[in-house]
């Protein structure tokens, strides 16, 4: 061992600085990568958040169509009201109709797992995009410095038990609602990306990084831990895809076997769909909510201790051409549908609750480009067993009321609903609830929002 300390102290040096690079190149595939022991408080129930970037337009998705205003203010991008057909909003009940293209969603409402709140927000307008998201992902008005985003704080409420991860990320390098002390174990980049390990596929690579790391210090530590976790989503999420994928080839033969031709084609359009399923050998758009919703739920599935999850989804700011029935907004609600209905799929046990959020909505009227600008008041959805689904809850007030005389009205401070979430899904008490959620007010007008245990 050198005992010249200049050298000591610049051989660390080194491999703190190789240690950064490594782990920069680690986060190309793996964004980050800590550790949070397991609160004693999260014991029951996993909570999901799904944050729409870009203020997806709520009166799109859930359409007032009994409001004569809707249609005044929206003569080309309104939803027609219900009639059965496709091309118009599916009634849920007599103030409020789903976008035909969230049609997949339309059991959970009929089951009673599925509600939302018509009219929530910030407490005061905030038309930026970066500071509305920012606001929300902190639960807390006016801040320009670094906070901690609400769920990292969820996630250190209570008393620590044995060593565990609590929160998972899926899809963004460094979202802040999950920054703070009591960091995730795991965020993993989107889509098929997931599935892969970056550096550490080569194994001579990876043991010559893991020789280099095998110290006691911090960076070798964050270093290991990083890796180790890589490697492991990485392997659980590739075991699920093959699983997955051979299933549905056999099935896709058997069905396309069933129904060839004389010329050996499919027979009917059921077999040539399963066909080309089978020939796409598993694979799904690369920057679909679906396959990020399947991969959190591989991996809260597989770790039981993993109780947070976090997903988003980006394309919803529709200045132009926004689109009806049919277009830009009716591609997305349907992409949204889809990653919904999956996450039902995985997060259907009894405490288990999906929140959908957005930084603010769309502006009542339409613009002159057929689109809608920033607004103010959205739709908050909520999906789980205990959720009293079926129904919308809180304050509602049409569109004649108009804040500013352009955007729906906030009536429920979007922390409000929040609150009730934490309250039903991990018995947050009143002190628990003002670490989380600073400066909000519990709402008793949203009181009914979850069934009583």
């Amino acid at each position: 061992m050198d005992s010249n300390p200049s050298s000591s102290a610049n051989l660390l040096q080194r491999r703190r600085l190789l240690g950064l690079g490594a782990l920069s190149a680690l986060s190309l595939a793996a964004p980050g990568v800590w550790a949070q022991a397991l609160p004693a408080s999260l014991n029951n129930g996993r909570l999901i958040v799904v944050f729409l970037r870009g203020a997806y337009d709520g009166l799109s998705a859930f359409v007032p169509y009994a409001d004569k205003d809707y249609y005044a203010l929206r003569p080309n991008i309104a939803i027609a009201a219900p009639d059965g057909t496709a091309q118009t909003a599916i009634k849920l009940d007599r103030t409020f109709a789903l976008h035909p293209a969230l049609a997949p969603l339309l059991p959970l409402w009929q089951q009673g797992v599925l509600g939302f709140v018509p009219a929530a927000g910030l407490p005061a307008p905030n038309r930026s995009h970066f500071d509305a998201q920012y606001q929300m992902e902190i639960a807390q008005g006016g801040k320009t410095s670094s906070a901690p985003g609400w769920l990292n704080t969820t996630a250190g409420i209570g008393k620590p038990s044995p060593a565990g991860a609590v929160a998972l990320g899926v899809g963004e390098a460094n979202p802040a609602i999950l920054n703070g002390q009591a960091s995730v174990v795991r965020l993993i980049p989107r889509g098929q990306s997931a599935e892969r390990t970056g550096v550490l596929a080569n194994e001579r690579t990876r043991q010559a990084l893991m020789d280099l790391y095998a110290g006691d210090d911090k960076v070798s530590e964050a270093f290991r831990q990083g890796a180790g976790s890589r490697m492991q989503s990485a392997q659980e999420l590739t075991e699920q895809r093959t699983a997955r994928t051979e299933k549905m080839a056999q099935d896709a033969q058997r069905m396309a076997d069933k129904s060839l031709d004389r010329d050996g084609a499919p027979a009917n359009a059921q077999a040539l769909k399963a066909q080309m399923l089978a020939a796409s050998n598993g694979a799904a758009d690369p920057v679909g909510l679906q396959l990020d919703a399947q991969h959190l739920g591989t991996l809260m599935r597989n770790d039981r201790k993993l109780r947070l999850g976090f997903l988003s989804a980006g394309g919803w700011d529709t200045h132009a051409n926004q689109g009806a029935a049919t277009g830009q907004l009716a591609n997305n609600l349907g992409n949204l549908a889809r990653g919904i209905a999956q996450l039902r799929q995985d997060f259907s046990e009894p405490g288990d609750v999906v929140v959908v959020m957005s930084e603010f909505g769309r502006t009542s009227a339409e613009n002159g480009t057929r689109g809608t600008d920033h607004g103010f008041g959205n739709a908050m959805w909520l999906m789980g067993n205990r959720v009293a689904g079926g129904r919308w809850h809180g304050v509602w007030s049409g569109l004649s009321q108009l804040n500013e005389g352009r955007d729906l009205p906030a009536h429920h401070d979007y922390r409000a609903v929040l609150a009730q979430v934490l309250r039903g899904t991990f018995s947050f008490g009143d002190t628990q609830l003002a670490d989380v959620l600073p400066g909000a007010k519990w709402d008793k007008r949203l009181d009914g929002l979850f069934l009583k245990a």
